[in-house]
């Protein structure tokens, strides 16, 4: 996991060109989902942080968007519901 904040925009783009980078999510949210989300590209940069892949950002307790993840948050759904997530 990758803060937004802590990274300069050069070194951000050079990252996704070479793969380090597939995931971004709302570290206040806990929600992951793909780079080029709308949902995801309307959050403020101190709580943008970026996923090397999809296991990282669960690893890290984060659910799938439901916006451009449908399928992958629908499943997550079924399998936490009436599971308080509030930590």
């Amino acid at each position: 996991m990758e803060w937004h904040k802590n990274i300069t925009d050069a070194l951000l783009h050079a990252k996704i060109r070479n793969g380090e980078i597939c995931f971004g999510g709302n570290e206040k949210l806990r929600i992951y989902g793909l780079l080029h989300c709308t949902s995801g590209k309307r959050m403020k940069r101190n709580n943008r942080v970026f996923f090397t892949s999809e296991q990282d950002a669960i690893k890290h307790h984060y659910r799938p968007c439901g916006h451009c993840l449908k399928a992958d948050y629908v499943k997550w759904k079924v399998a936490n519901k009436g599971v308080n997530r509030i930590q």
